[in-house]
């Protein structure tokens, strides 16, 4: 700065800041540019998970199909949450259960798995609600939530995937715990061939409140895929399957071609383990590495949440 003595104080002072902010901002482009070199090595160490791939699927292979999970890997977030939205919106419900619905679906999509107990509880809850009802009815009143709420919540990358199968002439099952009418009426929607799902029992086309044996969830899952595949003259070995968690290892470890979507820790271990396909379509690596949606921070949880039960207090 001794150079600069022969400067008025004021031109001085001026100078020096912009000598500081000068030094400040090549020190922040050598940050920056480490940082994006960081983030480069991340992107290929990602890319370097999932193991070349031949051509697949196989066009005209007729003993091949594709079974896909539905929450979290077609469709971001809870099918059976979207619904009782809905239903909630047609005064199936009353507003004390709107809290208990946005709380299951927070604790779903942070935890990014699906948690037996908050399934069962949000199980019992949609049982409740729906009993009495006729099947026709909500199949009817399905067809709108899903255009509400679920339409715009389809992965691009997922849906993609089944495509694909769908060009190769294969057919192409959702297999969820969500309820079979539900998930058929996404399937329909998505032009794939059907979907293994949750049976509620109907006694003359009106719902009792329980279910026809137990959820479709984990193991459950496999054994509907074996028992569709004998049913269809498929070849498991031929067959893709696809899922965001590790409650689905049995059903992905029935088929000769398994893929992690948007996989929680588990799910990511252990395909990397067994040099399973990973496809990651979530924004940002913390997503990724953890298996939390990017778009569902805690904060973001925490006010979407706190929002709802304080609109539904005002409207008392």
């Amino acid at each position: 700065m001794a150079a600069l003595g022969w400067l008025t104080p004021r031109r001085r002072s001026a100078t020096a800041r912009s000598v500081l902010a000068g030094e400040a901002a090549a020190e922040a482009a050598r940050k920056s540019s480490q940082e994006l070199a960081e983030l480069a090595e991340l992107a290929q160490a990602t890319a370097d998970e999932t193991p070349s791939e031949p051509e697949f699927p196989v066009v005209g292979d007729d003993l091949a199909a594709a079974f896909f999970d539905l929450d979290n890997t077609v469709m971001q977030g809870a099918a059976l949450f979207h619904f009782g939205r809905g239903l909630y919106k047609r005064k199936f419900f009353q507003r004390r259960e709107l809290a208990r619905f946005a709380w299951q679906q927070a604790w779903f999509r942070l935890a990014g798995v699906e948690d037996p107990e908050h399934m069962q509880d949000a199980r019992d809850s949609a049982l409740s609600i729906v009993k009495g009802h006729r099947v026709s009815e909500l199949m009817s009143i399905g067809e709108e939530i899903y255009d509400e709420y679920m339409a715009d919540r389809i992965w691009p990358g997922t849906r993609a995937l089944a495509q694909a199968h769908l060009d190769a002439g294969q057919k192409v099952w959702l297999v969820t715990a969500a309820p079979v009418e539900t998930a058929t009426i996404i399937a329909r929607r998505l032009g794939l061939t059907g979907a293994l799902g949750t049976v509620a029992e109907s006694v003359d086309g009106v719902y009792t409140g329980r279910l026809v044996g137990e959820p479709l969830h984990g193991p459950a899952k496999a054994e509907a895929v074996r028992a569709l595949a004998a049913a269809e003259g498929l070849d498991l070995t031929r067959c893709a399957a696809y899922s965001d968690s590790h409650n689905d290892i049995p059903m992905l470890s029935l088929v000769g071609h398994p893929y992690a979507i948007n996989p929680d820790a588990k799910l990511r271990r252990h395909a990397r383990d067994r040099e399973w396909r990973l496809r990651d379509y979530r924004t940002g690596r913390k997503a990724a590495k953890v298996g939390i949606p990017a778009a569902a921070g805690v904060g973001a949880l925490a006010g979407g949440t706190a929002a709802a039960v304080a609109l539904h207090r005002r409207r008392r």
